[in-house]
């Protein structure tokens, strides 16, 4: 069996078995050392399909894509709703706000949108929802995505330069303890980057299913953001402020 073969075999182990160790996977393969298998899952953990813990073991790194947004809306729904109504309480009248792309982010737009606000936002989403509205509400330029319903590239990283925010409030596709928080494309990454480094304060909304999850491209670590969600979560509040109620 050729080293691809192996590592992949140990990739489908370790997703079955959820953490295994070195160890037992050796029973799985009696004829190859424990020092080719540490080759092995050491080059596993550099293609980030893997992570070591503490005590030996590993497990598999979750890598999630870009799911359509018109699927993303019916998903998780209540856990999105009640993020939402969580991070309307944080938006004062008179805040000048970041909204980003997302399912969790257009819930929040449609608690917010009677708020005497300010509202930049680069998710298309929300215009289906513009009706009786107070906020005022300002579109930021760039190149359209349909399956997420976003706005990004050089247009869009071109005003963010010369933009600054109160608070920001940013959907993920992944955060991790380790790894942050990562997008799909090397553009929505760049793209919450930039807000993050011009904002006052940035929120997270995340629900759990996001939690330990690995998307393509990192963003930015866990460091002065708040993440909001439905459930508490010990190793990522040992790393970052979590807000569920």
């Amino acid at each position: 069996m050729i080293p691809y073969e192996r590592q992949q075999k140990i990739i489908s182990i370790i997703q079955d078995r959820d953490l295994v160790k070195i160890e037992d996977l050796q029973e799985y393969f009696p004829d190859i050392s424990l020092s080719t298998l540490r080759r092995d899952l050491k080059q596993l953990e550099k293609n980030r399909k893997i992570e070591f813990l503490s005590g030996g073991a590993v497990k598999k790194i979750s890598t999630v894509g870009e799911i359509p947004i018109e699927k993303r809306t019916t998903l998780n729904m209540e856990k999105k709703e009640k993020i939402a109504e969580i991070a309307a309480r944080y938006i004062d009248e008179g805040d000048t706000i970041y909204l980003d792309s997302g399912s969790s982010c257009t819930a929040l737009f449609e608690k917010i949108m009677h708020k005497h606000i300010t509202i930049y936002t680069s998710n298309t989403a929300i215009f289906s929802l513009i009706k009786d509205i107070s906020a005022e509400i300002i579109i930021l330029g760039g190149r359209f995505n349909p399956v997420n319903s976003s706005i990004t590239g050089a247009f869009t990283e071109s005003e963010l330069r010369n933009l600054y925010f109160k608070k920001s409030f940013l959907g993920v596709n992944g955060v991790d303890e380790k790894h942050g928080v990562t997008s799909p494309t090397i553009e929505e990454a760049t793209k919450k980057r930039m807000v993050k480094e011009h904002s006052d304060q940035v929120y997270l909304l995340c629900d759990s299913t996001k939690f330990h999850n690995l998307s393509n491209v990192k963003a930015f670590d866990l460091d002065d953001v708040i993440i909001i969600s439905d459930q508490e979560d010990d190793k990522l509040s040992e790393n970052v402020s979590l807000i569920v109620d």
